[in-house]
């Protein structure tokens, strides 16, 4: 599972040819997640600052996360994309 990003002790990442809808995998205080690109719906259990952060930073990205998606599904690289700071 690629990892695109990571800041503050979160990662995010995404799998190649996964399931819809659209969306990307987070590890955060021995934590897992996932997280819906349209709407930031949290499938599983972060911790409640971690929570905070991935929405916002999903909120700067989620055009980026967009197109990752696509690359993901055509099995292309994956783009980095920059931390919350």
């Amino acid at each position: 599972m690629p990892v695109i990003s990571r800041f503050l002790g979160i990662s995010i990442a995404m799998y190649y040819l996964d399931h819809e809808p659209p969306h990307f995998h987070v590890v955060a205080g021995g934590r897992r997640a996932t997280v819906r690109l349209n709407d930031g719906a949290i499938t599983g259990a972060l911790p409640p600052r971690a929570t905070t952060h991935v929405l916002e930073w999903l909120a700067l990205h989620r055009d980026e996360l967009e197109a990752n998606w696509v690359r993901a599904r055509r099995g292309l690289p994956l783009v980095a994309i920059a931390p919350l700071e």
